[in-house]
């Protein structure tokens, strides 16, 4: 155990703080509030697991997310797949299910350039079309049917 006012407890109180810090609670009216920690949401928005088939069929619906616009992944089914975000195969090997959630929820917040948009937030945007304005462009409990069906994709 360090000394009380030692260099290395110093050192241990300073990476403890910094811990804290990498941790934001965002609340925005109308909206369920999350908690960040690092780069990632590790608590669900809604208190509950999402449903994998939900989530699947929040992908594929180019009404909702237009998921397909950016990215591919492992849907025969469907033609005309993006190339300009990862493919969502094997997303699960790459990235936790709190990094997930946090890139459907606002990947501004780990990238500020990013063309991803920010699927459950509704304050600071520009260029937002009437439909979707105040409301996030999908519901908390799409954003975790959306994170439990890629969970499930992983490399083989």
């Amino acid at each position: 155990m360090p000394k009380p006012g030692s260099a290395q407890s110093r050192r241990k109180l300073s990476a403890e703080a910094a811990l804290v810090a990498a941790a934001i609670t965002v609340a925005s009216p109308g909206l369920r509030p999350y908690t960040i920690v690092d780069d990632a949401i590790p608590g669900s928005l809604t208190g509950a697991a999402g449903d994998p088939a939900h989530g699947r069929a929040v992908i594929l619906d180019r009404r909702l997310g237009a998921c397909l616009l950016c990215h591919t992944g492992p849907f025969p089914e469907e033609k005309f797949q993006g190339a300009l975000a990862p493919d969502l195969s094997g997303a699960s090997s790459r990235w936790s299910k709190g990094q997930l959630r946090l890139r459907l929820v606002d990947a501004t917040r780990l990238d500020p350039n990013t063309i991803m948009p920010p699927y459950y937030r509704v304050d600071g945007l520009t260029r937002v079309g009437e439909r979707w304005r105040g409301k996030p462009i999908l519901s908390a409990e799409q954003i975790e049917d959306v994170v439990a069906f890629l969970v499930t994709l992983r490399d083989r």
